[in-house]
């Protein structure tokens, strides 16, 4: 369970293969399950838009590489990357969400 020393072993670490990522069966792992779902829903927003790092990154306030890690699951993203990469694509990364988090929060 990630959390604390836990956040050592990157997500894609946890798939069967983890060259499959972001696709690979996480069997047992619901938190890197949420990560897997977070960087799949990005790629294919950023695909959607055809967005580069680069313009995603000027779009969210988010550092390029902090992206890149998220797509090849090398990290866990928290609450403020997840809600900023949101933003910047106007659309939800969150398993299950409708709508941007700051959006269903209340928050323009």
């Amino acid at each position: 369970m990630p959390g604390g020393t836990h956040r050592s072993t990157a997500p894609r670490d946890l798939a069967r293969d983890p060259d499959l990522w972001p696709h690979a069966p996480l069997p047992g792992q619901p938190q890197a399950q949420v990560v897997q779902a977070i960087a799949r829903a990005l790629e294919c927003e950023m695909e959607r838009q055809d967005l580069s790092l680069r313009q995603l990154g000027l779009r969210s306030g988010i550092n390029r590489q902090v992206i890149t890690n998220l797509l090849r699951g090398d990290s866990w993203p928290d609450v403020v990357t997840v809600s900023r990469l949101e933003d910047g694509l106007g659309a939800p990364l969150w398993p299950g969400a409708t709508n941007r988090a700051s959006t269903a929060a209340g928050v323009t």
